[in-house]
C-alpha cells in the first residue's frame, strides 16, 4: 500500500479530455526504455526527451511517430500502466486539478491477440489493462486528493475494437470508467460497429463523446450528435464553417473540449495565432467549452499552461476562465450529486458564491 501524502496543492481545475498515452512523464518512459532495452534509452536524457515529445507546428506524422516509438515499452506491462495511471493523479493534483477523465483504448496497451497492432503472443487482454489502469486511478485518487475517472476509446479504422470497448463500458460503468469516446482520423466515418457500441452506450446510461470538427469538418460535428448521439465534442473547432452547426451547438449548449496547445502543434484550429483562435470567439459567444491539455508530456504542456495561454495570449478575462472551469464541471461525465460536490468544491476554491 502507498504511503505518500496526499498533496497540498489547492484544487480549482477540471480537465475532461486527457489522453493518458499522450501524458506519460518522460521520466517514467526513460525508465522503460532502458527497461527494455531500447537504444532511445541509452541516449542522455535531454536527447530522449526529443524522442518522446512534439513540439513542432503542424507535422501530424511525426507527432503520430512520437507515439509509435513510446507505446510498445508500455505493452503488457501490468507494473507500468498501473504506474502511468497512478502517476498521472500525482501530477494533475500537483497542477491544481480537482476532477479529471483521463481516456486511453486498451488496446494499444494488450498483447493477446491484438492482430492490428502485431501485438500477439501474449495474454494480457484490453480488460486486464482497464483493471490496470482503474487500479492506478483509485489508489492516485486516495493518495492526492484527486477525483479520476477514465473514458475508453473506440478507434476509425479498427471497427472489431468497438465491441470490445462497449462491453468495457458496460462492465466497470462508474467503476472508475464513466464514458466511451471515438477517436482517430476523422477522413474516415463511423463503421457500423462505432454506431452500435454508441446505439448501446446511449441505451445502458453510458456517457459519450466523440472527436470531430477537429481535423476534420463541421460535418464530422453533425454526424457525432446525429448518428453517434454524442454529449460533448472533443475539439469541435471546425463548428465556426457551418453557422448551422454553431448555432446548434450554442443552443444546446453541447460542451466542446477544447485543447489549445494541442491544436496549435497539430495546426488544428485554422491559425497559429493564438488571438484568433476559434476559443476567442467561443467565449465571446458564452459557448459551453473547457479548456483540456490533450497530451501533456507529448506537447510539454500542463493546465496551467493552457490557462497562461488563454488568458495572456488569447485574451480571455478571469471571469470567463473561472466561467470556463464551472462549464467542465457541469459537463462532467458524473452522476448529478457527484456532479454538484464537485460544483460546490470549486465554488469554495474559487470564492464563489452562486
Amino acid at each position: 500500500m502507498s504511503t505518500v501524502a496526499k498533496t497540498a496543492t489547492p484544487k480549482y481545475r477540471v480537465e475532461l479530455h486527457c489522453h493518458l498515452d499522450g501524458s506519460i512523464r518522460c521520466s517514467t518512459l526513460y525508465e522503460l526504455a532502458k527497461k527494455r532495452d531500447s537504444f532511445h534509452g541509452k541516449k542522455p536524457f535531454e536527447d530522449f526527451m526529443k524522442d518522446v515529445t512534439y513540439t513542432g507546428v503542424g507535422n501530424l506524422t511525426k507527432c503520430l511517430e512520437v507515439f509509435g516509438r513510446f507505446l510498445p515499452w508500455l505493452v503488457g506491462d501490468k507494473e507500468a500502466v498501473e504506474r502511468i495511471a497512478y502517476e498521472l493523479c500525482e501530477d494533475k493534483a500537483k497542477d491544481g486539478v480537482a476532477y479529471i477523465e483521463a481516456r486511453y483504448c486498451p488496446h494499444l496497451f494488450a498483447n493477446d491477440n491484438i492482430v492490428a497492432l502485431k501485438q500477439t503472443g501474449g495474454d494480457v487482454s484490453p480488460r486486464d489493462v482497464v483493471t490496470w489502469v482503474n487500479e492506478g486511478l483509485r489508489r492516485g485518487s486516495r493518495d492526492f486528493g484527486i477525483v479520476a475517472k477514465s473514458i475508453l476509446c473506440c478507434y476509425r479504422g479498427f471497427p472489431d475494437w468497438s465491441h470490445d470497448i462497449i462491453e468495457l463500458c458496460k462492465e466497470f460503468h462508474n467503476d472508475t470508467v464513466v464514458g466511451i469516446d471515438l477517436c482517430g482520423d476523422e477522413k474516415i466515418a463511423a463503421c457500423q460497429q462505432d454506431i452500435d457500441a454508441y446505439k448501446e452506450a446511449t441505451q445502458c446510461g453510458i456517457h459519450r463523446t466523440v472527436h470531430a470538427g477537429e481535423s476534420g469538418t463541421a460535418a464530422n460535428v453533425t454526424e457525432a450528435l446525429d448518428v453517434l448521439q454524442a454529449e460533448r465534442i472533443g475539439h469541435g473547432y471546425r463548428v465556426l464553417d457551418d453557422i448551422n452547426v454553431y448555432d446548434r451547438v450554442k443552443e444546446k449548449r453541447i460542451h466542446l473540449e477544447v485543447c489549445p496547445m494541442s491544436s496549435y502543434h497539430l495546426a488544428t484550429a485554422g491559425t497559429e495565432d493564438f488571438s484568433k483562435h476559434p476559443a476567442v470567439r467561443f467565449a465571446a459567444d458564452d459557448v459551453n467549452f473547457s479548456l483540456n491539455t490533450d497530451d501533456d508530456s507529448v506537447f510539454q504542456t500542463s493546465m496551467s499552461k493552457e490557462f497562461n495561454v488563454a488568458f495572456n495570449k488569447m485574451g480571455l478575462n478571469e471571469a470567463q476562465l473561472t466561467a470556463v472551469t464551472f462549464n467542465a464541471a457541469r459537463s462532467a461525465f458524473l452522476p448529478e450529486d457527484k456532479k454538484q460536490q464537485l460544483v460546490r468544491q470549486l465554488k469554495d476554491a474559487h470564492g464563489v458564491d452562486s
